[in-house]
C-alpha cells in the first residue's frame, strides 16, 4: 500500500494499481441509506481519460494502451432500494455558493446542433453503487440556437479549495467533501487564482446574457414574420411590423452570423460579435490560471461594444415590441409574446 493505493506487481512483467482503496475503507458492505462517499483529493491538471465519464459498458481497460485515471473528482454514491424520487447532486464552494448542479434526467429543452454547446452530464440512478465524475468546471454556457460557433461553451475550472457535495433524493440528503489541490507545477498563488476566477466568471455571465438575449429576440422576430403574413389587409400595421422586423434582423446579424454550418465556413462568413467575445473568453481560459494584460484590454474593448448592442436590444424588448403589441391589440389582432 503506497500513498493510499493498493499496488500489486509481478517480477518484471506488469503491475496493477487499485486507486479507489479509500472507497473500500468507507464502504460498510450493508448500505441501507442514501450515501455519498468522500472522494479522493484531486489535483488540478490538464488531460483526459475514458474514465472521465461513467459509461456502463467501459470496464476501465484498453487492449493496446494504458488508461489514465480520471481528471476530475470521482464521486461514488449509494442509492437505497425503492428510491424513485428526483435525484440531484450539488457542488458548493467554501462559502456555500452553488458551483454546479447535476440531475438524473436530461434537460428536455436541450437540442444539439453542430457548433453548439454539449449536453450536460446526467447522473445514473441505479439502486446500489453509482459513479459520477465532476470535471471541476462551472456550468456549460448556452449557445445561439442553430448558429455554428467554433469554440468551447464549458465553464472554467474551480480554484483550489474544499468543496461540499450534496446528494438529494426526494426529501433525503447526504453530504460529503472533496479537496481540490493546486497543481504544484503551476507557479500560481492564491491571488492569481482569485483574479482568474473573477475574470472568467464575469465573462461567462456576460456571454450567457448576450446569448439569451439573441435567442429571445430571434424567437420574437420569427413570430413577427409569421404574424405579418396575416396583416396584408392593414397596410399601416404591415409596414410598421416589417420595419420592426428589419431592425431586429439587423441587430441579430451584428450579434451572430447564421450561415456557417462547419469549421471552414468561417473563411467565407465572418464571425460576428458573440463569436469574437467567446474567442477572448476561450483564449483566457488556461490550466495555468493567469489573466494577461492583452486579455484584459481586449475584453474592455468588447464590453464597450456590448454596452451599445445590449442597449439596442433592450430598446427592442422593452419599447419597440410592447409598442407594436399595443397597436395590434387596438386593431383587435392579438400581440407578440412577451416572454
Amino acid at each position: 500500500i503506497h500513498q493510499g493505493d493498493l499496488i500489486a506487481a509481478t517480477s518484471g512483467r506488469s503491475f496493477w494499481i487499485l486507486d479507489d482503496l479509500e472507497l473500500i475503507r468507507q464502504y460498510q458492505g450493508e448500505e441501507k441509506n442514501l450515501k455519498v462517499f468522500d472522494p479522493a483529493a484531486v489535483v488540478l491538471a490538464n488531460g483526459r481519460s475514458e474514465l472521465d465519464g461513467s459509461t456502463e459498458d467501459f470496464d476501465g481497460t484498453h487492449p493496446y494502451r494504458g488508461v489514465n485515471p480520471a481528471f476530475g473528482a470521482v464521486i461514488y454514491y449509494y442509492l437505497p432500494e425503492g428510491g424513485t424520487e428526483k435525484l440531484s447532486l450539488d457542488i458548493r464552494d467554501e462559502q456555500g455558493r452553488l458551483v454546479r448542479r447535476y440531475e438524473a434526467s436530461a434537460n428536455a429543452a436541450y437540442k444539439g446542433y453542430d457548433g453548439g454547446p454539449p449536453p450536460a452530464p446526467v447522473l445514473t440512478g441505479h439502486q446500489g453503487m453509482n459513479r459520477f465524475v465532476w470535471d471541476l468546471r462551472y456550468p456549460i454556457m448556452p449557445g445561439v440556437t442553430g448558429a455554428y460557433i467554433e469554440g468551447s461553451y464549458r465553464g472554467h475550472k474551480v480554484s483550489p479549495g474544499v468543496y461540499t457535495i450534496v446528494l438529494r433524493q426526494g426529501d433525503r440528503t447526504a453530504e460529503s467533501r472533496v479537496e481540490v489541490k493546486a497543481n504544484p507545477r503551476y507557479p500560481v498563488d492564491a491571488a492569481s487564482y482569485l483574479e482568474y476566477h473573477t475574470f472568467m466568471s464575469e465573462m461567462e455571465a456576460t456571454l450567457t446574457e448576450m446569448h439569451e438575449m439573441v435567442n429571445t429576440l430571434h424567437k420574437k422576430r420569427l413570430q413577427l414574420d409569421e404574424l405579418l403574413a396575416g396583416l396584408a389587409g392593414n397596410k399601416a400595421l404591415e409596414a410598421e411590423g416589417k420595419a420592426l422586423s428589419a431592425v431586429m434582423q439587423e441587430w441579430d446579424e451584428e450579434m451572430v452570423q447564421r450561415k456557417s454550418k462547419a469549421y471552414d465556413d468561417v473563411e467565407n462568413f465572418e464571425n460576428k460579435f458573440s463569436a469574437n467575445y467567446m474567442f477572448v473568453l476561450n483564449q483566457t481560459e488556461s490550466d495555468i490560471p493567469r489573466v494577461h494584460p492583452a486579455n484584459r484590454t481586449q475584453r474592455k474593448i468588447l464590453e464597450e461594444q456590448w454596452k451599445v448592442l445590449k442597449a439596442r436590444g433592450e430598446v427592442l424588448l422593452q419599447q419597440r415590441i410592447p409598442a407594436f403589441n399595443r397597436q395590434l391589440f387596438e386593431a383587435g389582432l392579438g400581440a407578440l409574446w412577451t416572454k
